[in-house]
């Protein structure tokens, strides 16, 4: 569904990305794992269009390196970035109605707006209350709803469980296991290896820019020189 290769991304005179190569079949959870600052969240970004990828990115044997985000986006391409990017003066509602497609009808696709507030009370309770004046992991999963919102086939979820209670990772565990369910593709950015080995079907571990590890939860618990090496701090 998703082929990454030999991805190659910038800041300026820093080479970020260095050869990197992943890929993400239907329904599948993969989890992107590695330290702060190995290139994790640029790959998304690079993969979105945010950052100017070098290197091939198909997405269903279409190549989509060099298009901008909102035609990746409009191919079936959801981004839910680290920074909860909420539009803060608006409800609930409004910023889930902002999920839409452009001439999308809510509940056209996977998901109504309904099944956000089934899966999450909270946002249901404040369906008409400012978004501003969320918790943190409110503003999580109202960023992460609203995505879904837009029905994409894949989507890409930066450190979804950071700053969050325990009550709430667990939450996001679940809605994550929902979208797979429901045929979504997830590449999920997670510091967290307890949740990323409890619900990813495979894992890619990155180091300096470059994939340093692939295979199953299992396959990671057993290589503790690849844990020790690449992700405890």
């Amino acid at each position: 569904m998703l082929e990454v290769n030999d991805l190659h991304a910038y800041y300026g005179k820093s080479h970020i990305l260095q050869g990197v190569n992943l890929n993400i079949q239907e329904g599948e959870i993969v989890a992107l794992l590695g330290r702060n600052g190995v290139g994790r969240s640029t790959t998304c970004k690079a993969i979105m269009g945010e950052v100017e990828p070098h290197g091939s990115v198909k997405f269903r044997g279409q190549e989509i390196a060099g298009k901008k985000a909102f035609e990746v986006a409009n191919l079936g391409i959801g981004y839910v970035p680290e920074n909860r990017d909420i539009f803060p003066g608006l409800t609930t509602r409004q910023n889930l109605i902002l999920g839409l497609k452009p001439g999308q009808k809510d509940g056209a696709g996977r998901w109504a707006m309904q099944d956000m507030f089934d899966m999450f009370s909270n946002l249901k309770e404040r369906a008409d209350v400012e978004a501003s004046v969320m918790s943190g992991g409110e503003q999580q999963m109202l960023t992460m709803c609203r995505t879904l919102m837009g029905d994409p086939d894949l989507v890409m979820i930066d450190e979804p469980t950071e700053g969050l209670s325990p009550q709430m990772v667990q939450k996001v565990a679940t809605v994550l296991q929902e979208i797979a369910k429901r045929g979504v593709s997830t590449l999920l950015v997670e510091q967290k290896l307890s949740i990323a080995l409890d619900i990813a079907d495979r894992v890619y571990v990155m180091g300096h820019g470059q994939v340093v590890f692939e295979g199953t939860p299992l396959e990671l618990k057993a290589r503790e020189d690849v844990r020790k090496e690449w992700l405890e701090v």
